[in-house]
């Protein structure tokens, strides 16, 4: 792959699509996003799952049995699963309780809340409400974080939004893929790749991890070398990312897109109307049209 010159950028209504996931038991992962996190199941097949709110799938799950736990490789850290508002997140929140499932962090990030965790097979997921974008804090310094380091969520006030009122057993329409955030092996390279030759724009460089956007979003993106640098492909079979999406509004934003990567020498596998590229750890990344 080479770098290209240009200075196009991602269109500012890219949205994300369906993430797929390898999982090593369907019907155990399944059980998890359903009953733990609200997703509704919108076609379970023997071997695959497809899951969302309202219709448009956000998760797809692939079985493979024997899948081997991840390691230390390039891959998925997490998906974040954006919730159509506060009160939903704190109704997944409330579940988690009910259900006593266990979670790994909770942050106040000033753009969003986040609560971290892991589904059964270790693939790492955030659950994620964003603020209104005309409260978020200004950029900490050029090409800084936005809002700077995160905060502590306040669950007490999260919690009380549902009180002691039941809780749905699904969400409500609107949750989607607020962004993916990647293992990979060179912070600098990743950015050449995402920014360069895909389109996305830099929001923060920390070092170890960096975090990229279209149109002024927070990250659609973010990725870390936190695995160890020079981190390889992720072997097969191993749970975790299959691929992940980023939808284009028209043919004519696609196929921009394209010429992008034609012109950097990045390999593209034709699917369906769109099209596939991996990053240089083999990160599979879709490029479809947005559904009507």
């Amino acid at each position: 792959m080479t770098t290209t010159t240009d200075t196009a950028t991602l269109p500012a209504n890219v949205t994300l699509g369906t993430v797929e996931l390898a999982v090593s038991e369907l019907d155990r992962a399944v059980d998890f996003y359903r009953d733990s996190l609200g997703l509704r199941v919108l076609r379970h097949d023997p071997s695959e799952a497809i899951l969302g709110s309202d219709g448009a799938g956000v998760l797809a799950l692939v079985e493979q049995p024997g899948a081997l736990p991840a390691g230390r490789h390039a891959g998925l850290y997490h998906v974040a699963l954006l919730y159509p508002s506060r009160l939903e997140l704190a109704r997944v929140a409330q579940r988690l309780l009910i259900r006593r499932t266990p979670i790994q962090g909770a942050s106040d990030h000033q753009t969003h809340e986040a609560i971290y965790l892991a589904d059964p097979d270790g693939n790492g997921l955030e659950l994620a409400a964003d603020r209104p974008r005309e409260l978020w804090p200004a950029p900490d310094g050029p090409g800084g974080v936005i809002g700077g380091r995160p905060l502590p969520l306040d669950m007490e006030s999260l919690l009380a939004l549902v009180g002691d009122d039941p809780v749905p057993a699904f969400v409500e329409p609107g949750l989607r893929v607020g962004h993916v955030h990647l293992h990979v092996g060179e912070i600098e390279r990743a950015i050449e790749f995402y920014c360069d030759v895909v389109g996305f724009e830099l929001q923060a460089n920390l070092g170890s991890a960096a975090f990229v956007s279209a149109g002024g979003y927070h990250h659609h993106l973010g990725f870390n070398v936190w695995r160890g640098a020079d981190v390889g492909p992720a072997p097969a079979p191993t749970v975790g990312l299959r691929h992940w999406t980023v939808q284009l509004a028209d043919d004519a934003q696609l196929q921009e897109v394209r010429a992008r990567l034609d012109r950097a020498g990045v390999d593209v596998q034709a699917v369906g109307s769109g099209f596939l590229v991996r990053d240089p750890w083999e990160n599979a990344l879709l490029f479809e049209l947005a559904s009507s």
